[in-house]
């Protein structure tokens, strides 16, 4: 089955009425139009960077610390792992703001306490492969779009791992030192958006949107062409006119 229909089988369980699927770019799309509603002009190609990643080789360099210290191996102990990951994400998280942090958990295996304390620039190191694999798509998608990426106006920032400073670096560093939209909260942009979608197609809203149609137009003032961006029920069961929008945002 394909996620897109689980997710709205999943909507019909718990009782919702599952209009349509919109993915998390084109959430965050409109949540980040709303807030240049004000001040934006004419057209725009934005470029959606959404990442959220589980940094495995942190991880697994804590899970070998903890086995060379103790001489016990935790990799076959689901609830350590478990408890080992949530400290590392939490430990990721913190480093996006300060130089240090540590990981502490009690009786992770065996009894034995785990204590360990790591660097921002430890963290980088371990992690840069995967950082540098995170821009591959970037470029993949504006080579898609045969786009050059001096014609992206905007790269919106959307997933809690895109607070991480190095990947913000290297995206920045990407555009030529262009700076990044962090006016939308990444943590928050996709429920955002999808909540005003849904406002909109329940005829709370007032702008008049109705839903995309892949490779369409929308009537969304800020959204235009979308790319690799969308699902939708049949709109004809639902009497969502198809209309084309005015302004122009590649969802990349």
């Amino acid at each position: 089955m394909i996620p897109s229909q689980a997710t709205k089988d999943a909507g019909v369980i718990a009782g919702l009425n599952v209009l349509c699927i919109i993915n998390e770019p084109t959430a965050a799309a409109i949540a980040y139009g709303l807030d240049k509603k004000a001040t934006s002009v004419g057209e725009k190609n934005v470029l959606i960077f959404d990442l959220v990643v589980v940094l495995l080789m942190s991880l697994l360099t804590i899970e070998e610390e903890f086995k060379r210290k103790h001489k016990k191996d935790i990799s076959g102990n689901p609830r350590a792992l478990r408890r080992l990951r949530t400290s590392c994400e939490r430990a990721k998280r913190t480093l996006s703001s300060t130089a240090q942090t540590t990981i502490e958990i009690d009786s992770l295996f065996e009894g034995i306490d785990f204590y360990t304390t790591i660097t921002r620039a430890r963290f980088e190191e371990l992690n840069m492969d995967l950082f540098r694999k995170c821009m591959e798509p970037v470029e993949k998608c504006l080579r898609d779009a045969k786009m050059d990426k001096s014609t992206v106006h905007d790269a919106v920032l959307v997933g809690g791992s895109t607070r991480i400073p190095k990947v913000q670096q290297l995206l920045q560093d990407f555009f030529n030192g262009k700076e990044l939209c962090k006016s939308i909260n990444p943590d928050e942009a996709v429920a955002y958006g999808a909540a005003v979608q849904a406002a909109i197609l329940s005829g709370e809203g007032n702008e008049g949107p109705r839903p995309f149609a892949t490779g369409c137009h929308s009537t969304f003032p800020w959204v235009g062409n979308c790319r690799r961006c969308h699902d939708y029920l049949d709109p004809k069961e639902h009497n969502h006119p198809h209309q084309e929008g005015t302004g122009l945002l590649y969802i990349l």
